[in-house]
């Protein structure tokens, strides 16, 4: 029995629908497989009282078979005494009779509970050999539930990746490449203007900076011959002097 092939079986008109629900299968293959572990642990008990019932049968065995063999003795002791003159010969023959049906009573239970045993000793037999491939078939089936659910995650995962797929538009994503591109020209443009200005006014200091500094000298100079006249020095002196 085939626990897949018979979830499947059962629900066949609605085999679609449940594919497209996949954890639907997982959960019911998972309560398959606790429904079997139901099972095996009753199996398993059924089979260890079955087996407790085989070995009260063997010790019945063992107790019938010594009484027997005791009442068989006895009855032989009660013939040598009345043999020996120790006992009335009519009491020890009653007393064996009775001793020798004792022993057949025994026999026969010794029989009956051979019997139960033997019965028992082959339902404990077919007993393990379903436990045996119960077991074979829980591990074989929480295997193929491992594998289902790793086919499950890869399935849910590919899905999702084409699904996505499926929704990029081509075109837009190539607009908006395109509009990013020319945001990104006219910000280096701008940029590229914003220097050439800050060139610009660099230059025009400059020239101003340039202009202002013949002034400068020459005011300075003007300066330096006031004060040589202040102190009576001649601009030749100085000259000279200086040299």
């Amino acid at each position: 029995m085939n626990i897949f092939k018979r979830l499947f079986t059962i629900g066949k008109a609605e085999s679609h629908s449940a594919l497209d629900k996949l954890e639907d299968p997982i959960k019911m293959t998972e309560q398959g497989i606790r429904d079997l572990k139901s099972d095996l642990d009753k199996a398993l008990h059924a089979l260890a009282e079955i087996k407790a019932l085989s070995i009260r049968a063997r010790n019945d065995m063992q107790t019938y078979s010594n009484k027997a063999e005791d009442y068989e003795q006895k009855a032989m002791l009660l013939l040598q005494q009345a043999q020996k003159g120790e006992m009335d010969a009519t009491e020890a023959d009653r007393l064996a009779t009775e001793a020798l049906t004792k022993k057949e009573e025994n026999q026969k239970s010794h029989a009956q509970s051979k019997a139960d045993k033997e019965k028992f000793d082959g339902n404990i037999a077919t007993m393990e050999s379903n436990i045996k491939r119960l077991k074979s078939q829980i591990s074989q089936y929480e295997n193929e539930l491992r594998t289902l659910k790793a086919r499950v995650k890869v399935g849910t995962a590919t899905k999702n990746i084409n699904k996505q797929m499926a929704q990029i538009d081509g075109s837009s994503t190539i607009s908006m490449l395109e509009r990013m591109k020319e945001k990104v020209a006219q910000e280096e443009a701008l940029a590229e203007s914003y220097g050439e200005i800050a060139n610009e006014s660099r230059s025009v200091d400059e020239e101003i900076d340039k202009a202002l500094e013949g002034a400068q000298q020459s005011k300075a100079k003007d300066e330096l011959a006031a004060l040589k006249k202040k102190m009576g020095l001649s601009g030749d002196d100085s000259t000279e002097a200086g040299k």
